[in-house]
């Protein structure tokens, strides 16, 4: 193999994404909802983690009623807040979905990984 090309192979860097849809093809949970899904959970606020990833929020309101329409539990409470302001949290099956998903993605990652790394090896 040319050696200008051998020295590229370094210089790759894989990039996927996961989702998941039901019969009809349309997305239940992917990378998109599960990141904005941990910003609530770690900022507090649907606004603030909307900004964060440059969501809108309404689109994001209406992706996460379908997820919970589909899974029949609910994600967020929201808590309207006086002076301190609001705040919003993951409830605890919102939680319980994160860490499913935060597992399924490191064991599909590592996998993936793998591949990559053999698919680098065998161009070598």
């Amino acid at each position: 193999m040319e050696k200008k090309f051998s020295n590229r192979l370094s210089t790759i860097n894989l990039h996927y994404k996961i989702w998941m849809s039901d019969e009809d093809e349309q997305g239940i949970l992917g990378d998109g909802k599960w990141q904005i899904l941990k910003l609530i959970d770690e900022k507090g606020s649907m606004k603030a983690a909307c900004d964060e990833l440059g969501y809108t929020y309404r689109r994001t309101w209406g992706n996460l009623k379908k997820i919970e329409n589909f899974f029949g539990f609910p994600l967020l409470e929201k808590h309207r807040g006086g002076s301190e302001g609001g705040r919003t949290a993951l409830t605890p099956e919102g939680k319980k979905l994160v860490k499913a998903f935060d597992r399924f993605h490191a064991s599909v990652d590592s996998v993936i990984q793998k591949g990559f790394d053999k698919f680098l090896q065998d161009l070598k």
